[in-house]
């Protein structure tokens, strides 16, 4: 078996597969003051919950919280025994990337473009909806191009909440029409729809400036589902891109 984990700012993912298969999905809250013992008793948790034993091939970890990095991967050597690979410079994953500094993508971002590259056709856009909405850039060749970035969905929820003084804290759903004629479906309408919106967009811009028809779209992200099912375009939903593409680049190094 091998263990996957994507360390974001909310969420710490993980999934184990065998023989290419996921087995198991879950996700830890991503807290920077833990401990690898904490973490590692956590982790213990989800792999006994799941009938999972500790016959593990090995792991790799993505991460964009470094100081959890090491913590984490001291975590799956106690519970697992085995020595994570990490991606970063230097790890064999197949992406030619051409941004001005390609050191600084992102490990998700590189996990996600590999996981997508495996899967779909190209040129693709992989659109990852978690803490910040990302768009990336994958042209004809495989070649990482370039990316977008906004706030996330939750963070601009929280900042509204925060800097308002009658905006309520709400769930996210969609509307049944655009037009609000409520508080909360007109926050709904703004947030969904308007982010919806925005990912039409942004496909269409960034479709015209490479020059080249899109082929595949997809998205990925824990707030991704509710907001691609209100797009017009046509979007894949596919909630362990990330995980998937984590397990094409440990084959790349085993």
């Amino acid at each position: 078996m091998i263990l996957t984990a994507d360390i974001g700012n909310t969420n710490i993912t993980l999934g184990v597969y065998e023989n290419d298969k996921a087995i198991c999905i879950s996700r830890l809250a991503t807290q920077r003051h833990r401990t690898s013992e904490q973490y590692a008793i956590e982790l213990k948790a989800v792999l006994e919950l799941e009938k999972i034993g500790a016959d593990f091939e090995g792991a790799i970890i993505s991460s964009v919280v470094p100081e959890l990095t090491r913590v984490f991967k001291d975590s799956i050597k106690k519970v697992i025994g085995c020595d994570a690979l990490i991606v970063a410079a230097g790890i064999k994953n197949g992406l030619k990337i051409t941004t001005d500094n390609p050191k600084e993508l992102g490990a998700d971002l590189v996990a996600g473009a590999v996981g997508a590259i495996a899967q779909y056709e190209l040129p693709c856009l992989v659109m990852d909806l978690g803490t910040a909405t990302k768009i990336s850039v994958i042209d004809e060749g495989g070649i990482f191009a370039g990316c977008t970035i906004a706030p996330g969905i939750g963070i601009s929820l929280d900042a509204l909440a925060m800097r308002t003084s009658q905006l309520p804290t709400i769930e996210l759903s969609a509307p049944e029409h655009a037009i609000g004629t409520n508080t909360i479906d007109c926050i709904r309408s703004g947030t969904v729809l308007g982010n919806a919106a925005m990912l039409d967009g942004m496909a269409s811009r960034l479709e015209k400036e490479l020059g080249k028809p899109i082929k595949t779209m997809v998205a990925t992200g824990g707030l991704a589902k509710e907001i691609v099912a209100c797009c017009e375009k046509e979007i894949v939903y596919n909630k362990d891109l990330v995980l998937q593409g984590l397990l094409v680049i440990y084959k790349k190094n085993r």
